[in-house]
């Protein structure tokens, strides 16, 4: 059969042409035009992929009234690694796909090895397209990991990597990475555009016709955004992103998009000589008791996923000598600093505008809700004022433009583990005080920014 020829298609537009060229002439768009594989039609007139959706050849779709389909649970595979089945919802399902980004040396290789070895009766195939066979088998005998039931290949062609996926039949398949993979249908060099789309697509279809569970890892611009095109992330099931200093010892992989389980769950883990291990308890490792008491510093109860958990917020205002003071935060959104120093200006009084001013997380934690905001507000205040906080206070809330402090979800979880851990103080909005009281705590209500000035 002769191949067909490959075509170019808008990106803006959509429009198709036989040959590249600088400009659209349909919309008029410059550089938009991109390779994609044109499929070569069937006889009779019908395309090659006629009756196909996602991957399921052979099935003319229909439609199907809602109340006869039939719905089954999925079925789950524990991992074996206790925090990575958090992230995915509670184990792994069965013709998935997952796609983990993450900084280069975070640990996404090291992770998937561990997880692959610790699978028994899955015969799990693990496809390295930047390490040699040598390099992955000298890996996993620094990690001691058992090398009898995992199956290595040194491929990039997205064709022989199929091949040998319907010879072995794998129960889970990791690609490593999915920028270094390329098919035959495109001539573009591998990492384009056009060769991530279709060498995704072909191995997601795959995944779901023969039921195999498959992991693909990403590379990460310098912006932290997983390269390539956007669609790669609405072809997946889910997406996991690692965080963390690739030099430290903690890292938190985090669920942006997940189908079956939560969003924003998070998973904690500390690197060591064997590997990443799961960190069961990650309030104890994030929380650094001070020997003497410091000012700028509070502990406040952030959600992530299902789970509470307990961060320190630390803040540091100084005199500034600049034109404009600076604004600088780790671990927070720098433009929620800004308001929240606008909003106690407004409504408290205290002008912040001659003041450089740091806010972090500790421990190499984003939180990215709006709980944040009262602990924010209560460390500026104590470093401004160079007045410590109490170490038995906790705090969560949101602040508002007009100076109201408005509740967060799920604040009785908060305060229960606050409790857990020894905490015997919080200031908390008013509609997120308990009904009934917290055993050995004493839980102070808000309403007003103009109230926190009232509290040590």
């Amino acid at each position: 059969m002769a191949r067909a020829r490959n075509q170019y298609q808008c990106n803006q537009c959509g429009a198709l042409h036989p040959k590249w060229g600088g400009q659209c002439g349909d919309c008029g768009a410059w550089n938009t035009l991109e390779e994609v594989a044109a499929e070569p039609p069937a006889p009779g007139g019908k395309r090659a992929d006629s009756g196909r959706f996602a991957g399921y050849a052979g099935e003319v779709a229909r439609v199907t009234p809602l109340g006869e389909v039939r719905v089954e649970a999925e079925a789950r595979t524990a991992t074996g690694q206790g925090e990575l089945d958090r992230v995915l919802g509670g184990g792994l399902v069965h013709g998935s796909v997952v796609l983990i980004g993450g900084d280069p040396g975070i640990g996404k290789s090291t992770l998937l090895l561990q997880t692959l070895a610790g699978l028994e009766g899955l015969k799990p195939l693990y496809v390295t397209g930047e390490e040699s066979l040598q390099q992955v088998s000298l890996r996993a005998r620094r990690l001691g990991l058992a090398a009898d039931g995992l199956h290595l290949l040194a491929e990039t062609c997205v064709e022989r990597i199929l091949d040998t996926a319907r010879a072995e039949r794998p129960g889970v398949m990791v690609i490593d990475s999915i920028q270094t993979a390329w098919t035959e249908l495109l001539q573009s060099a591998p990492g384009s555009v056009s060769q991530l789309r279709e060498s995704a697509a072909r191995l997601v279809r795959h995944a779901k016709q023969t039921n195999t569970a498959l992991f693909l890892v990403g590379h990460v611009t310098k912006e932290g955004q997983l390269a390539g095109p956007r669609v790669l992330e609405h072809m997946v099931d889910s997406v996991l992103y690692f965080e963390g200093d690739p030099g430290g010892r903690y890292r938190v992989l985090r669920a942006v998009k997940n189908r079956f389980g939560a969003v924003n769950e998070i998973g904690v883990f500390a690197m060591g000589e064997d590997g990443l291990k799961g960190v069961s308890n990650p309030s104890a490792i994030f929380l650094s008791r001070h020997e003497q008491p410091v000012s700028g510093s509070v502990i406040m109860v952030t959600r992530e996923g299902t789970r509470p958990m307990l961060v320190e917020v630390q803040a540091l205002v100084a005199e500034s000598h600049l034109a404009n003071p600076r604004r600088i935060t780790v671990g927070l959104e720098q433009n929620r600093l800004a308001m929240l120093l606008a909003v106690l200006h407004r409504h408290a009084g205290i002008a912040m505008y001659d003041q450089d001013v740091f806010a972090n997380i500790v421990g190499g934690v984003r939180v990215t809700e709006t709980a944040a905001d009262l602990p924010l507000l209560l460390a500026m205040l104590s470093s401004f004022r160079d007045r410590p906080l109490p170490h038995d206070l906790v705090a969560f809330g949101e602040i508002g433009l007009a100076g109201e402090i408005r509740p967060v979800p799920n604040g009785e979880e908060r305060l229960r583990e606050a409790a857990k851990h020894g905490f015997r103080r919080a200031l908390v909005p008013k509609a997120n005080a308990p009904r009934k009281p917290v055993p050995g705590m004493q839980v102070t209500p808000l309403t007003r920014v103009a109230e926190i000035l009232e509290h040590p």
